[in-house]
Order: structure tokens, then C-alpha cells, then sequence
């Protein structure tokens, strides 16, 4: 089963082994440690393997059922037929494996699939699901995420990935400014009528032949009969994606400024900015995610896209979707800037500027520590350890490894508090 994000990966786990249960087929459970936290495994539990471990012979992504389990060990028979034994204490990257992230399944292969659609999901996705499967695949969906069919086409054929700046509407920041607080343009437009009828009748000659409809809009008397023209679905899309980007930056500049006063985020805050989330995924899945990231490198972009200067804005948040969908990338990525910190403290330690090193020091505590929470990319970056500037290898996890060449305190990291 295929699905967009890890807790819907969760529960359908969670799904399949309460029927599996109910027909007979899973031993007893046992509650185990693993890398993600305390899970219930039984023999006849689907596994899936979480991280490349060439003693073990498995990759990420790779599946197979429990054999065996207790406390401190697994037997698992992959689907390639091959029997893996291994300690827990040694690689505890596995999770059940009836369900898996949309992302994880790129490049698996199994005989059927069943996608779960849901409203985060785009073309991209679409295709990677329903191109896993030897045999059959099945698309499911929800009522209450898509009304018809119709809805959950539109979803699935979006895309979203490649967004530039020509992408989001260039705003008018007076008019923005005044409709926020309700000042709408049909006002200003009734306001100007109001003026021509009171002025004298020499300069009102001049708009003879002008008259303000229902609607509130200027026309001429003997115009040619209204023909209602069908709004372009990319302009509705462009003001759409800019009205949600302008709407997040703004929640997320409030509690930047909140922060740098010494406070905290307050729960008005805090539900404008979930809300503002929510708003910002319907248009561009991913999209908070990116620009978070993006205002976390650069604060200054969350408050230029807060009054509607959105272009520098977008084009880091392309950058921050590409991170993230190309692994490789994210690697290369981490590498130059884990080099560009070390050569800064370097430095900063020669020249006396302490306060400068331990800040430089401490974001690298942050980089080494974030790998905890991206098993995938600390996968890749496993190969680059030299590049990384690891001599000597502790057997320690690639985070703590970082920390333990570098003599890097892991403390308690700081974080953009949303």
C-alpha cells in the first residue's frame, strides 16, 4: 500500500496487521526498539528495511517477512528468498512493510499495489505509484478528501514541483493593503462615481454617457450586450499559489518578530500559522515545508514575501523542492556547506573570535545532529565520509561520527520555533 505521508503510512500499517491478526497469521507480538521508536513485531509481520547495510546484504526499501523475533534479534526472509539474521542493537533500521511513503516506493517493484490518494498528492506521485506493480494496482480514495472524480483527476494531474516565479501573480501592494482592511476596490470605484455627480455640470459633461451597474463597475450606456467570460484556470491557480505564499510568510514573519523580542509564539499565532500551512499545501503540496526551510537559511524572505515582494521568495523555495526531491543533490549540498563551516571556524579560532566560533560550531552540531531525522540522506552520505573530513571511524552513526572527528558537542539545537 502506497500513500503520501508517514503517519497515513502509519495507520495503514496499523490496518493490515489488525486484519492479518484477526485471520490467524501473525505470532505473538513483541514489543521492540527500533530506529523510529517502539513498535509491536510478530513472526508473519511484513518488514521493511530503512537504511543500505551491505554485511546484511539489504538496501533501503528492501522487504521480506519475520521469521523470527525477540527482544534483541530478527530472522527475515526477504522477497528475493534470502534469510538476513541480525541484532537490533546492530541495525535497527526496519518498520512494518505493508505500507510505505509515496517517496520510498521510487525504483521498488512488488506484484500489487494499492495507492491511497489524498489531496497532497500531485502527477509526480500519481505516476510513481501506479507504475510499481508486475501484476495490478488499485487507486482508493476518500469522500471526504475529493467530492467526485472529477476533483481527484484535477489532483492527480497537477504539477507542482517546477514552479518559478511566472508562477505567482506580481502583486499591488496598495490595493493588497487597503482590501486587508476592507477597503475593496468597488468602494474606491463607487467613491469616484459619488465625486462625478456632485461636481459641476461643465466637468461632469465629460462622463456623460458613463453609468455604475449593480455590480459596481464602469461602463458605457450603449455598450454591447455582457458576455461573461470564463476565468483562466492558471490565473486562478497564479492568484491562488500567491495568496497562500503571502499568507504563510506572513504568519511565519510574526513569529520571527515575536522571537527576536524575547517571546514566544502565541496560540493565535500558532493556529494562523497551521491554518496558513493548510491553505498553502492546497495549491502547492510541500509547499509550507519548502519556504519554512527557506525562511529558516534567510528570515529576510519571510518578511519580504509578507508584504508581497514574492520572486526571491519562490525561487528559494524551487531550490528547497529540489533538495528535497533529489537526494543526490541534498548530499552535495550538505557537504559544501558542511566544509564551508568548518573552513569558517577554522578561521574565526585564528583570528580570536570566539563568540563567532562557538555560533559556527554550533550550526554544525545542528547539520550533524538533522541526520538523525533524514536516514536517507545520511545513507548516501555514508560514501563521502572522506569529503566530510572523517579519518577515523568510530562505528558510530554518521551524525555522531561527524561530531566525534570534529570534536562537535551535540547539545540541544535551536530552531526556528514553528
Amino acid at each position: 500500500m502506497l500513500t503520501h505521508t508517514n503517519d497515513e503510512v502509519r495507520e495503514l500499517n496499523e490496518a493490515a496487521r489488525d486484519r492479518m491478526r484477526a485471520a490467524g497469521e501473525l505470532g505473538d507480538d513483541m514489543r521492540v526498539k527500533v530506529e523510529r521508536g517502539t513498535r509491536a513485531f510478530a513472526t508473519g509481520d511484513r518488514l521493511m528495511f530503512l537504511k543500505n547495510e551491505r554485511g546484511l546484504g539489504v538496501k533501503n526499501g528492501t522487504l521480506g517477512a519475520i521469521e523470527q523475533v525477540n527482544e534483541r534479534s530478527m530472522t527475515v526472509r526477504t522477497d528475493a528468498g534470502r534469510a538476513v539474521s541480525f541484532d537490533l542493537k546492530d541495525y535497527a533500521h526496519v518498520d512494518h512493510g505493508y505500507a510505505a511513503t509515496l517517496h520510498k516506493a521510487q525504483g521498488m517493484t512488488v506484484d500489487r499495489v494499492h495507492v491511497l490518494a489524498t489531496p497532497g498528492m500531485d502527477s509526480h506521485g500519481a505516476y510513481v505509484g501506479l507504475s510499481r506493480h508486475r501484476d495490478g494496482a488499485e487507486l482508493h480514495y476518500g469522500r471526504d478528501d475529493f467530492k467526485d472524480e472529477a476533483r481527484l483527476v484535477r489532483t492527480l494531474s497537477r504539477d507542482r514541483a517546477k514552479d518559478m516565479a511566472s508562477d505567482y501573480e506580481r502583486l499591488d501592494p496598495a490595493r493588497d493593503y487597503a482590501e486587508r482592511r476592507g477597503i475593496t476596490f468597488r468602494e474606491r470605484v463607487e467613491r469616484v462615481v459619488e465625486i462625478v455627480k456632485q461636481a459641476p455640470e461643465k466637468v461632469r459633461g465629460i462622463f456623460d454617457g458613463l453609468r455604475l451597474p449593480a455590480n459596481g463597475t464602469l461602463g458605457l450606456e450603449r455598450a454591447a450586450p455582457e458576455r461573461k467570460v470564463a476565468e483562466d484556470p492558471e490565473e486562478a491557480l497564479r492568484r491562488a499559489r500567491t495568496r497562500a505564499l503571502v499568507r504563510h510568510a506572513r504568519a511565519v514573519n510574526a513569529i520571527f518578530e515575536t522571537q527576536e523580542q524575547g517571546g514566544r509564539a502565541s496560540p493565535e499565532q500558532v493556529k494562523e500559522l497551521q491554518e496558513a500551512r493548510k491553505v498553502f499545501e492546497e495549491v502547492r503540496p510541500y509547499g509550507s515545508h519548502d519556504a519554512e526551510a527557506a525562511y529558516k537559511k534567510n528570515p529576510e524572505l519571510a518578511q519580504e514575501a509578507a508584504t508581497g515582494r514574492v520572486n526571491r521568495a519562490v525561487r528559494a523555495l524551487q531550490l528547497e523542492t529540489e533538495m528535497r526531491t533529489d537526494p543526490q543533490r541534498r548530499a552535495d549540498r550538505f557537504v559544501d556547506r558542511w566544509r564551508e563551516l568548518g573552513q569558517a571556524s577554522q578561521r574565526q579560532y585564528q583570528a580570536g573570535d570566539m563568540a563567532g566560533y562557538k555560533v559556527t560550531r554550533s550550526a554544525m552540531g545542528d547539520m550533524a545532529k538533522s541526520l538523525e531525522r533524514d536516514p536517507q540522506l545520511e545513507s548516501i552520505l555514508a560514501n563521502r565520509k572522506k569529503d566530510l573530513g572523517i579519518g577515523i571511524e568510530s562505528g558510530r552513526r554518521l551524525g555522531l561520527e561527524l561530531a566525534f572527528n570534529h570534536g562537535i558537542d551535540l547539545g540541544r539545537g535551536r530552531s526556528i520555533g514553528v
